[in-house]
């Protein structure tokens, strides 16, 4: 099997972002949990902010090119984790855990008091994926995360919840 390895992302690798986020977003599908706003996967430029900030890491296999990645944003409550993503058939081989603990280590190295995110409760490889890695639920979003969570439910996302490793 080929090797990945877990870097930072150059602006070369955006334009292949958006199909690693429509392929991870088929699992939710094949599970039964479409995501229901229907949305195109996000253009390029919009992880350019993530780069340019230093927050968006990929996983580079040496023979397929780029299998998952994870981008981030600073904000008042530490790394608030935007999204994670690792194509359908490289899945449960352990490059979202590799992507979110490269998120962690910068955010540890970097003086963040915490990595945050949101997450479907339900879904077994979210909140519990999230909870093996040390986040917890909280039972009182910080602002930020209480207007995504509402951005979300108004996006037709349901039991979603928001969740919060502190360092």
């Amino acid at each position: 099997m080929s090797q990945a390895s877990i870097r930072p992302a150059r602006h070369a690798d955006l334009p292949a972002l958006g199909a690693i986020e429509q392929s991870g977003a088929e699992t939710f599908t094949a599970f039964g949990h479409p995501l229901v706003d229907g949305s195109e996967p996000a253009p390029p430029d919009q992880w350019a902010q993530a780069l340019s900030d230093g927050l968006l890491w990929v996983a580079d296999d040496d023979a397929a090119g780029l299998i998952g990645f994870i981008a981030g944003q600073l904000t008042d409550d530490g790394l608030y984790i935007e999204e994670v993503d690792v194509v359908a058939e490289r899945q449960q081989q352990g490059f979202g855990r590799r992507l979110m603990q490269a998120a962690i280590d910068w955010a540890h190295d970097n003086g963040q008091r915490a990595v945050t995110l949101t997450t479907f409760r339900t879904i077994p490889w979210n909140k519990p994926f999230y909870a093996e890695m040390g986040f917890v639920e909280m039972d009182m979003p910080t602002p930020h995360l209480a207007a995504v969570l509402a951005d979300e439910v108004a996006r037709g996302f349901e039991d979603r919840c928001a969740m919060r490793l502190s360092l």
